[in-house]
C-alpha cells in the first residue's frame, strides 16, 4: 500500500493534530488524566454495534466515554475516557499518504468533538462533514 502508515506514524499525525487544537481545547484535554488517545488495526465487535456499523472497514474512529457536556457532580470511578482510531479502515479509506494524513486529522477532530458534547448533527450543521 502506498498510502501505509505505521502505528507509530499514527501517532505522530496525532501529536501534531493535537498541538495545532486551539489552547483552550489543549487545557481542557491535558487537565484531564482520564482522557486517551489509541490507535487500534480494527473496531471491536461491541464498539461497532454501538456505532451501528456491520462491516469493520465501516469505522474509521470512535468516541468511547460521557461527553463533558452530560457529566454531572456524580461523574467519578468511571473508566477513562478514549478515542480510538483504526488504523486498516483509515488505509482502506483514503488511498494516498497525503489524504490518510488528512483523514486522521479529520476523524480525530471528529471523536474530540463527540468528547465536548457535540453531536454528528451539529458537526453536519456546522459543516464538518
Amino acid at each position: 500500500m502506498t498510502n501505509e502508515l505505521s502505528v507509530q506514524e499514527f501517532y505522530d499525525v496525532i501529536d501534531e493534530t493535537m498541538e495545532r487544537l486551539p489552547q483552550e481545547f489543549q487545557a481542557f484535554l491535558n487537565e484531564e488524566a482520564n482522557f486517551a488517545i489509541e490507535v487500534e488495526e480494527y473496531p471491536d465487535w461491541q464498539t461497532m454495534q454501538l456505532a451501528g456499523v456491520t462491516h469493520p472497514n465501516q469505522l474509521l474512529g470512535f468516541y468511547h466515554g460521557i461527553p463533558r457536556t452530560e457529566r454531572t457532580s456524580g461523574y467519578n470511578m468511571v473508566l477513562p475516557d478514549k478515542i480510538s482510531l483504526y488504523r486498516q479502515p483509515l488505509m482502506r479509506h483514503y488511498r494516498t499518504r497525503a489524504s490518510l494524513t488528512e483523514g486522521i486529522r479529520h476523524t480525530l477532530l471528529h471523536e474530540i468533538a463527540h468528547h465536548f458534547g457535540i453531536s454528528d448533527e451539529r458537526l453536519r450543521e456546522l459543516g464538518a462533514y
